[in-house]
């Protein structure tokens, strides 16, 4: 059994910048700072094809576990990727993030899809937490990046 989560986020901040902040690796690590912690992230852009095997932990607090990302696919002229992980007691997490540029910036629309057996619930409910509390931080992280962090 599987179930789809699908969140949008406004930001007030030009697409290719939000899409650049998005597909990178350290501001990942940054954005889930206090919600995850990662073991062998590597830094830089993720890009098709990419297949990340790291070590994940839940609040840092949590034993670490093996984590598998694979990056299916991504789009950097229409703004789009879409990972298959697996790992932590997650059968399924198909994840799809798309930038849409707007009138008064950007928006990021994501759909993940997650299969954990009877724990899917639960796993759908901790997705939903983590893909919320990114937002503050990256909303920080790029004003800082565009800014200076002079209205942070």
């Amino acid at each position: 059994m599987t179930r789809i989560l699908r969140l949008a986020h406004e930001y007030p901040f030009p697409a290719d910048r939000v899409w650049q902040v998005a597909t990178d690796l350290d501001h990942l690590r940054s954005v889930t700072e206090g919600m995850l912690a990662f073991r062998d992230l590597p830094s830089g852009r993720i890009h098709a094809g990419q297949v990340l095997e790291v070590e994940v932990s839940l609040f840092g607090r949590l034993p670490y576990q093996p984590y598998r990302m694979t990056v299916e696919a991504l789009d950097d002229a229409a703004m789009w990727f879409q990972s298959d992980e697996t790992g932590a007691g997650v059968t399924v997490w198909r994840h799809r993030l798309q930038v849409v540029p707007t009138e008064t910036g950007s928006r990021i629309e994501e759909q993940i899809e997650i299969g954990a057996g009877l724990a899917t619930p639960l796993f759908l409910l901790w997705a939903l937490v983590m893909y919320e509390a990114r937002h503050k931080p990256r909303l920080r992280l790029l004003d800082t990046l565009t800014n200076g962090g002079a209205d942070a």
